[in-house]
């Protein structure tokens, strides 16, 4: 069984108290070259914790508009009122309790508990209404610059706002599908300046700034990174890929990620590269690090105990928080 993602951990300790939904994963799911969902589930803590994740509609797995997302499953049939609905619930808990060697069969599976958050999301509407980006005022869409990861960042704010305590924003494009990927072995300088730098930089300065216009940045901690960043060379192959003369390879070596919110220093510059960006001189953080970083902001001991399908004990992670970063 994989390792849990780190949301579904923080969904694990941190449990939903509230009808929304509490990890959600947006606008597809994670995926590494053809295997979808590979390091983006509940792992061996079960289905329950896996993020709510949106497909869209037919088979292109890129969303184009966000307004192809599928979420009829959160919301009541025109036939269905909620009192009705519930009265089903209360059927389904009397036939159930005559079933005592089948709950007694699934028990591990928390069944109940599942029906129970079903329920609540439906009735409560909640997170069908956070999903509704034609409320928001057109100005807003283009803060957030009206593309896939904008319109991505800003469901986040909604989702956020409504009671979601995790939300991943994966970059729409999958590595090496088009132009929109951040795959840049080629055609990098053209493809930073007219598309995925600006993209980048709307969605996620949008997202930063409306959160502290609505008074939420405080306690809410927004991190950007990346998986690894781009050989300092241009046209040289680092990972057996094939790069142009305008390309950059893999490079794990080194590379940056921003950290806002939650207590967070602003303004703050934490460690220092050489000066060709091939490695760290000062204050290297590894990626363990920023990741108990992140538990930490949660409230969570990035030494917690979690056990595995075979019972088996596993710390979160095996690294500090760097709480210097923490004004």
């Amino acid at each position: 069984k994989d390792f849990p993602n780190f949301g579904s951990n923080i969904i694990r300790l941190k449990p939903q108290t509230e009808p929304m939904l509490p990890f959600v994963m947006l606008p597809r799911p994670l995926q590494e070259s053809n295997v979808v969902g590979k390091g983006g589930t509940g792992g061996f803590l079960g289905r329950s914790y896996d993020p709510y994740t949106l497909y869209p509609s037919g088979g292109d797995m890129d969303m184009q508009k966000m307004t192809r997302i599928k979420i009829d499953d959160l919301q009541l049939r025109p036939d269905v009122f909620s009192a009705r609905l519930q009265r089903r619930a209360s059927l389904r808990e009397t036939i159930s309790k005559k079933m005592n060697k089948v709950e007694e069969a699934v028990k591990d599976y928390k069944l109940n508990e599942y029906y129970d958050q079903a329920l609540n999301l439906i009735i409560s509407g909640k997170a069908r209404e956070a999903f509704a980006l034609d409320q928001e005022q057109l100005k807003t869409r283009e803060r957030y610059g009206n593309t896939s990861f904008g319109d991505s960042c800003l469901l986040a704010r909604r989702l956020v706002e409504a009671g979601t305590k995790v939300v991943e924003v994966i970059w729409p494009k999958v590595a090496n599908s088009d132009n929109h990927s951040w795959d840049h072995h080629k055609d990098l300088t053209k493809r930073m300046k007219n598309q995925s730098g600006p993209m980048l930089d709307k969605g996620l300065s949008g997202l930063i700034s409306d959160l502290d216009e609505r008074g939420m940045l405080d306690d809410t901690l927004v991190v950007a990174v990346g998986e690894f960043g781009r050989s300092p060379q241009k046209g040289v192959s680092t990972s057996g890929n094939g790069n142009s003369a305008d390309g950059r390879d893999h490079w794990p070596y080194c590379y940056t990620g921003l950290i806002a919110g939650a207590g967070i220093k602003r303004g703050n510059v934490h460690g220092k590269s050489d000066k060709t960006g091939s490695a760290p001189v000062e204050d290297p953080v590894h990626p363990t690090q920023l990741l108990a970083t992140i538990y930490h902001a949660f409230g969570i001991d990035p030494t917690s105990i979690v056990y595995n399908h075979l019972n088996q004990p596993r710390e979160l992670v095996k690294a500090e928080a760097i709480t210097e970063l923490f004004g």
